[in-house]
């Protein structure tokens, strides 16, 4: 009988110990995160930026960067878009496209869809006039909404 007990305790404690070592553990994914992430965007030092022109990212995704002639949809802000946007959504479907502009006015923001060329609908998150600000809204957004809208890209638009 004691024998039947003291295996039960070890199979017990055995059963104990591969449980607690099998947990994940948040801070280790947050931490690689965290080293991917610094990886991605290169750190600013005082002589790398002219004091008249704002610094440009060096981030990795400068290759997100589209061209392209965008026009507002029918009864849409054509004043809301500038230079340099930021694009949370691309849809052929004008219900898809009308859904996310719902959610993204529910969530405090003012999008405006956008037509390019090729009938593509763009869901424009915010507008900038110059490109340091459309990659920081970007990468804003990225944060914010991790892991939503980590695609999200900025739309140069011409005229």
């Amino acid at each position: 009988m004691k024998k039947i007990g003291v295996v039960g305790m070890m199979l017990c404690v055995a059963f104990t110990m591969s449980m607690v070592s099998c947990k994940s553990k948040k801070s280790a994914y947050k931490a690689a995160y965290e080293q991917a992430k610094e990886k991605d965007v290169e750190v600013y030092t005082a002589e790398d930026d002219d004091d008249d022109v704002a610094p440009v990212s060096k981030s990795k995704t400068m290759a997100a960067t589209r061209q392209e002639r965008i026009t507002p949809i029918a009864g849409e802000d054509a004043s809301g878009i500038k230079l340099y946007s930021v694009v949370v959504g691309s849809f052929k479907n004008k219900t898809n496209a009308y859904s996310l502009k719902e959610r993204m006015q529910r969530e405090g923001y003012m999008p405006i869809l956008g037509e390019n060329e090729k009938g593509m609908l763009r869901v424009i998150l915010t507008s900038h006039e110059n490109r340091y600000e459309a990659e920081q809204s970007r990468n804003s957004i990225r944060s914010k909404y991790y892991p939503n809208f980590q695609d999200a890209w900025i739309l140069e638009r011409q005229y």
